[in-house]
């Protein structure tokens, strides 16, 4: 390949590899070392390469879900900013199955990854043992662990603004001061857990008690909200979805109901979705703040000594409809 551009070996190396910005190569000769590849069918053989260096500039992450606006967020602004660093980025999707996080971390440490996100995980701790016994930096996003430094949301925060906002819709539309119903989640999930701390907290800055009855975590699944919200022996005025995909439950129990009694019903969502943000009795969404997250995770992945563990806590942005 070096004879057929003209160039030194190591130059199409660096093209090849993506390290070429790096070593000051220029863009006119990394377009004619990308063109003379594609022409002659030439392709990096990665891990033949990996045994000839040190670092494999090979970043691995894993996310629980691909059909969420965050985390395709997440997945695809990680892949853009790694690539821009000169790095080779390999996502795989494990469903929020432990046990299927545990086969793709072992996938991942076979391709000599130089460092493992693991975003979202049920249970970072078991992914950053595996990956230390390989000498492998491991790097939390979205939900925090122990044994790694962790990137994640200021749920609290994010959901205590959030429950104000609906509480002063409620008042303001209604004249009612009555606790929230709080549902989705699980409540062994960091998330939840946060969230609905600053939902309970911002209820009792107001005086107000949430009775237990008023917090439903049956799971972030839509069908599973929608069957929790019909159990009530009650109908809400404000509610807390936890998530936008608890949301498409919300808005499906919601259109069963008899269009005067759904119009007397206020709601966020933590979790943004612009179409969602349309809905009609939304007062607002929290976005996470994904630029933010990568950002964070980048300059803790250039490190040259990095944190051994430690949170790191993004704010989010709270959107009013």
């Amino acid at each position: 390949m070096a004879e057929i551009v003209g160039t030194s070996p190591t130059a199409v190396s660096s093209v090849l590899n993506g390290s070429w910005k790096k070593r000051r190569i220029s863009q006119k000769l990394a377009d004619k070392v990308l063109r003379a590849a594609e022409e002659n069918g030439y392709a990096v053989n990665i891990q033949a390469s990996v045994l000839r260096k040190d670092k494999s500039n090979i970043v691995g992450m894993i996310v629980p879900k691909y059909d969420n606006r965050f985390f395709g967020a997440i997945a695809e602004q990680f892949e853009e900013a790694v690539r821009a660093e000169g790095l080779f980025p390999v996502i795989t999707c494990t469903q929020r199955d432990p046990d299927l996080e545990l086969e793709a971390a072992r996938g991942l440490l076979s391709y000599q990854v130089d460092c493992l996100v693991a975003c979202g995980a049920t249970n970072p701790d078991r992914i950053a043992e595996l990956c230390a016994a390989s000498g492998v930096r491991t790097i939390n996003l979205d939900l925090p662990g122990s044994r790694a430094p962790s990137i994640i949301s200021d749920n609290y925060a994010g959901a205590f603004d959030l429950t104000s906002l609906i509480l002063d819709a409620c008042a303001r539309d209604f004249g009612t001061s009555e606790p929230l119903v709080f549902v989705g989640g699980r409540l062994d999930d960091h998330n939840t857990k946060e969230r609905r701390r600053g939902f309970l907290e911002a209820h009792a800055e107001r005086g107000l008690s949430v009775p237990p009855t008023h917090v439903l975590m049956p799971g972030y699944a839509p069908t599973k909200a929608r069957s929790a919200l019909e159990s009530l022996p009650f109908r809400p005025k404000g509610i807390f979805v936890n998530s936008t995909i608890t949301l498409e439950g919300v808005v499906h129990w919601m259109q069963a109901l008899p269009p005067a009694e759904a119009a007397q019903i206020r709601y966020g969502s933590f979790d943004f979705d612009p179409f969602g943000a349309l809905l009609p009795q939304n007062v607002g969404m929290v976005e996470q703040n994904v630029p933010k997250l990568i950002s964070e995770l980048l300059a803790q992945m250039r490190t040259p000594t990095p944190r051994e563990t430690g949170v790191v806590s993004v704010p989010c942005i709270l959107h009013v409809s």
